[in-house]
């Protein structure tokens, strides 16, 4: 039996709450709609591959290293976790591009952030690991990816599979479960996901929790532009994204922050989302960010909101 990696932090974090949601998870992953991603696991052995190369792109593996009958089945593999959100990623010489590029993201952080070399990192919605591999060219202690959608953690262990990077872990837990982790991250990131929750500053206020003092927050969040702390509440979706619930001005995302006990709350970026970053492709053949705007008016949503900004901030806990 392998060991648990938490095993040791034990003392110091809800260890027996975090083993009974596991168990409980477990039951989802064993769900017969999920059988398809559990069989693309085992289509190829796991091929220890070379150290990923990360630069925009997250690389695993080279294409010499499969048999073409591999390759085959790593292709049909690739296409079960169809839509690819986060990337772009290439396996094995197959390049994913997926709906995001992300590594435009991880370029706007990278100048702002605290060294994570020794560290212990969470990464809030980690959807299919594309930042924690970002991360761990950094060399950090631990990543822990928090994401409570099986497609994802399937995504995650299929590329785990083959990358085996000690340090990174995915736990099938949402942002309500960071408090089982009390004062022991140095980092986290929180992108992409604080306006998905009804109750954004209750979230805050557990990542807070979760944090070291002095510990660094990176979020990135959708907003609407405004000189006003306020915060859009759409009447069922915001650009045809069902569970949207606040969508704040970037004042108000620092107002929430603050009002949170975050200290040296610091935005760093502020853009109109635009499809540059957010597109229709191949590893992602739906509806996308043109789909989603007014075909006359592209500042506003199809449901006549203001079109969507993305804003980033960095802020700290204070010392105790």
């Amino acid at each position: 039996m392998s060991i648990d990696y938490l095993e040791k932090f034990a003392e110091d974090i809800g260890y027996r709450s975090i083993q009974q949601l596991r168990a409980e998870r477990q039951l989802w992953l064993n769900r017969e709609s999920n059988a398809a991603f559990k069989d693309a696991l085992e289509l190829i052995p796991a091929i220890q591959s070379d150290p990923i190369i990360c630069d925009s792109t997250v690389r695993i593996g080279k294409l010499e290293e499969l048999t073409p009958t591999q390759k085959e089945h790593l292709e049909d593999a690739l296409k079960t976790f169809i839509p690819w959100r986060k990337g772009p990623f290439e396996v094995f010489g197959t390049y994913i591009d997926a709906e995001w590029k992300s590594d435009l993201k991880w370029e706007r952080v990278l100048p702002v952030l605290d060294s994570l070399k020794g560290k212990k990192v969470a990464d809030i919605g980690c959807n299919n690991g594309y930042y924690m591999f970002r991360m761990a060219a950094h060399e950090p202690d631990i990543v822990i990816g928090l994401d409570p959608t099986v497609r994802y953690w399937y995504t995650f262990q299929f590329l785990q599979r083959f990358a085996q990077i000690d340090c990174l872990h995915f736990e099938l837990l949402g942002v309500e479960h960071i408090d089982f982790f009390p004062s022991f991250f140095d980092t986290i990131f929180c992108m992409g996901i604080l306006y998905h929750h009804p109750d954004p500053v209750g979230m805050l206020r557990k990542i807070w929790k979760a944090m070291k003092p002095q510990g660094q927050l990176i979020v990135e969040t959708l907003g609407i532009p405004g000189e006003t702390s306020t915060a859009l509440f759409p009447e069922k979706r915001y650009a045809k994204v069902p569970g949207t619930w606040f969508v704040p001005t970037q004042i108000c995302l620092v107002n929430w922050l603050q009002r949170s006990g975050f200290r040296e709350v610091t935005p760093f970026y502020a853009q109109k989302l635009t499809s540059n970053e957010q597109r229709k492709t191949k590893w992602a053949p739906f509806e996308s960010l043109e789909d989603f705007l007014d075909p006359e008016d592209d500042s506003k949503t199809v449901e006549g909101y203001p079109a969507p900004w993305r804003f980033y901030v960095h802020a700290r806990k204070p010392k105790a």
